[in-house]
């Protein structure tokens, strides 16, 4: 297990020189009042502060009224892969590093992720200075469920592949949090729509958290009608309920698989075995489902192959079949098995 720390105490054995810092820098996600003391510290004092966009970086610095005090450098999706040990040289070299998004936490749908696994697999120190977050600012507003939740970032661009990654979230049952781009949120939430249901709740929060902040909540139908006929403008998070629990398939849903299972040769205790385990309904209730099927509803006799446990033994020895209907808790009686 590997873990990341702070500067070592003074009484710390020490192989080499003492490494600097990897940090990653939360960023306002709209107003600039939520920048902590400890970023605009990290801003003047950084060795080399790399920048997603290093022209957002100064106009940042310049409504903190902060001067940038070390080298500023670009540091986005295109070039990470290639400038990560270039930042990390200084961090060996016990320099510090801030790396900043345009918004919110690096490596959070932003450049960041590269660098720390490989400032991990250097051995090299890294933390960060916590800022403002999107996903959980969305999330909070959204009057959903917070308990359990999954972030999904931006979904794939393209609608078949958009459909796959949705139908993947179907039964998922935590509330999800999406980014999504303000000219493609009402094609998005269309298809959440027809993905997920027209009347799953969700919320549509954009521009947060500035004087244009802006949360509708509904069902994701009436959300996609109001984004289709309301260009909605900036930063936009979308926060969908997680699926409803299901109940258990009707046992009449269930038979005719059963059935077709041991006409092609299989046992039937088996098959109700493992039809009611992947369908999480009662054996006994399936297996007696399949019974009356068998013969039709009709109450008649049944031969003999009839497998342990489908019956009782009443108090004069005959032994009665019984079956338990869906939704029923009392056994129907049929006639006598031979």
């Amino acid at each position: 297990m590997s873990s990341s720390t702070d500067v070592p105490g003074p009484d710390a054995p020490t192989t080499r020189r003492e490494a600097g810092h990897l940090v990653l820098g939360g960023t306002p996600i709209g107003n600039a009042e939520d920048a902590s003391p400890r970023l605009r510290r990290l801003l003047a004092e950084a060795d080399v502060v790399a920048a997603e966009d290093t022209r957002r970086l100064h106009a940042l610095a310049g409504r903190l009224g902060v001067q940038v005090g070390g080298r500023v450098v670009s540091f986005h999706e295109h070039n990470e892969a290639e400038r990560a040990d270039d930042l990390l040289d200084v961090v060996d070299g016990g320099g510090t590093v801030l790396v900043v998004s345009d918004a919110g936490m690096p490596s959070v749908s932003d450049p960041g992720f590269r660098v720390v696994g490989r400032a991990v697999e250097r051995g090299l120190p890294v933390t960060t200075a916590p800022g403002p977050s999107a996903v959980l600012t969305a999330l909070a507003l959204s009057g959903l469920p917070t308990d359990r939740f999954c972030f999904e970032g931006f979904l794939p661009r393209k609608a078949g592949d958009r459909s796959r990654a949705l139908a993947a979230l179907v039964d998922e049952p935590r509330t999800l949090v999406f980014f999504e781009a303000p000219h493609r949120v009402a094609e998005t939430l269309a298809a959440m729509a027809g993905a997920f249901g027209p009347d799953r709740p969700a919320a549509v929060a954009r521009e947060l958290p500035t004087t244009y902040e802006e949360v509708l909540r509904g069902r994701l139908a009436e959300l996609a009608g109001h984004a289709a006929e309301e260009q909605l403008r900036g930063e936009i998070c979308v926060v969908v309920g997680g699926a409803p629990p299901r109940g258990p398939v009707p046992l009449a849903e269930l038979v005719p698989a059963v059935l077709a299972r041991v006409d092609g040769g299989e046992r039937l205790k088996d098959v109700v075995a493992d039809v009611a385990q992947g369908a999480g309904v009662p054996e006994r209730a399936l297996y007696a489902a399949a019974l009356d099927a068998r013969r039709g509803g009709a109450g008649g006799a049944v031969s003999s192959s009839r497998p342990e446990g489908a019956g009782r033994r009443t108090a004069r020895g005959q032994v009665q079949a019984h079956q338990q209907r869906p939704g029923q808790e009392r056994p129907a009686e049929s006639g006598p098995v031979t």
